[in-house]
């Protein structure tokens, strides 16, 4: 039986309600007439094009946002493998994945682990929180490694979404990591989140407990990132069709730091190349080091071709310019070895570089850092008197504090 649930931050329109817009077929003579300068090889021009007819399709059987509804299953908790975090190989830290739900409401149009479909059924775990107990007593309990180590709650769907919420799912998972740190204070286990929650998803409460209250149990034991993109909020508002506003997912921010929560990092994705002017950028981190945000990790927006076909026309409908240089940031054929996980291609690297050290010479006024991981480095040649830079505020990787662990 699947539960129907009222979205805490609806927004006012979306993609089927869109005045105007029409799906186009982007092939050859459509980014020809665009002015895309680049000349993308046979095999990149059928997954744009097969990624125009998805979209079309999607929109007429309504089927390209998610559902507001979830079904409730229970895992064996005994049975599930712990899986670790490590999309290159060579990440500084050991960090092992809370996943308690499949699929996800906010319904990212860019998302990085669905390519932007959400035609599945959302399926979340009740017992979640098993599993979670009996990872902790395996790799941080009495007898166990003990190893430093994050905990990353959620990289494949958002970890305060209606259906963990209201069910209590992450109350739950909460509550194991609190109950462990009081058995085991010695435990050198961290948790990591990193979300696109609102105040409101962090005040939702579940036997008279808010996220929050958990929170403030946790707050020596724990990071909270804010994720948050660059690209216009029209655009966002069709992109993330059930995200927080960025003004709420900030006020989150505020409530973690006024308790004592290190909230002081953000992951910064995706950025919309084209759309990374001065100004925005200026906007941008201005704002986010009002919220005493100190750190951030870039990620540019990754993409499949499918993916791209879709996205571009969003972009279009506000700004056709706009569009002509996302393809063109995407579509050189110089371009094609630059894949980030599950193959989904990078920008340009050039434009890629360039971008970095625009922001980087801006959050760099603002005493901010910038969290780079290996493979960013390998592909855009990073060099390493930048390093000491990158790393000035205690942050690694994907915005990790290592200043939560204790020092041997």
């Amino acid at each position: 039986m699947s539960i129907v649930f009222t979205p805490l931050y609806p927004h006012q329109g979306n993609i089927y309600d869109l005045p105007g817009f029409r799906p186009a077929v982007v092939n050859a003579s459509y980014l020809k007439k665009l002015g895309v300068k680049a000349e993308p090889s046979a095999s990149t021009l059928e997954g744009l094009e097969r990624g125009s007819e998805l979209l079309a399709l999607r929109l007429r059987n309504h089927n390209l946002i998610p559902q507001q509804h979830y079904f409730l299953d229970a895992i064996d908790p005994d049975a599930e493998k712990p899986e670790i975090h490590n999309y290159t190989g060579r990440c500084p830290t050991l960090t092992y994945e809370i996943n308690p739900v499949k699929g996800c409401t906010v319904g990212c149009q860019y998302c990085l682990v669905t390519d932007g479909v959400h035609e599945q059924n959302l399926m979340a775990h009740e017992n979640y929180h098993l599993y979670v107990r009996r990872l902790l007593e395996q790799m941080n309990g009495p007898g166990s490694p003990n190893r430093n180590h994050y905990y990353y709650f959620s990289p494949k769907t958002e970890a305060f979404q209606e259906a963990t919420l209201y069910t209590g799912i992450a109350h739950r998972i909460l509550r194991e990591f609190a109950a462990h740190f009081r058995r085991c204070p010695d435990s050198n286990a961290r948790l990591f989140i990193a979300s696109k929650a609102g105040a409101r998803h962090l005040e939702c409460r579940y036997q008279g407990e808010s996220i929050l209250d958990l929170f403030r149990e946790l707050r020596d034991k724990m990071q909270y990132n804010i994720s948050v993109s660059i690209m216009p909020a029209p655009l966002r508002d069709l992109l993330e069709p059930y995200a927080a506003p960025i003004e709420e997912r900030i006020k989150a921010v505020l409530l973690c730091r006024e308790q004592g929560i290190p909230a002081n990092s953000a992951l910064v994705q995706p950025i919309f190349t084209p759309c990374l002017t001065d100004a925005e950028i200026r906007r941008f981190f201005d704002a986010l080091h009002q919220a005493g945000i100190v750190n951030y990790k870039p990620e540019f927006l990754t993409v499949n071709m499918e993916n791209l076909a879709l996205l571009g026309q969003y972009l279009g409908y506000f700004d056709k310019e706009l569009e002509r240089a996302l393809y063109d940031d995407y579509l050189m054929p110089s371009n094609a070895t630059h894949r980030k996980q599950r193959g989904r291609t990078a920008p340009d690297r050039a434009r890629s570089q360039e971008c970095l050290r625009k922001m980087m010479a801006y959050t760099d006024t603002l005493g901010m850092s910038t969290s780079i991981c290996y493979w960013v480095r390998q592909q855009l040649g990073i060099s390493e008197e930048l390093i000491p830079l990158v790393n000035r505020n205690g942050f690694q990787c994907l915005g990790y504090q290592r200043g939560l662990f204790k020092e041997p």
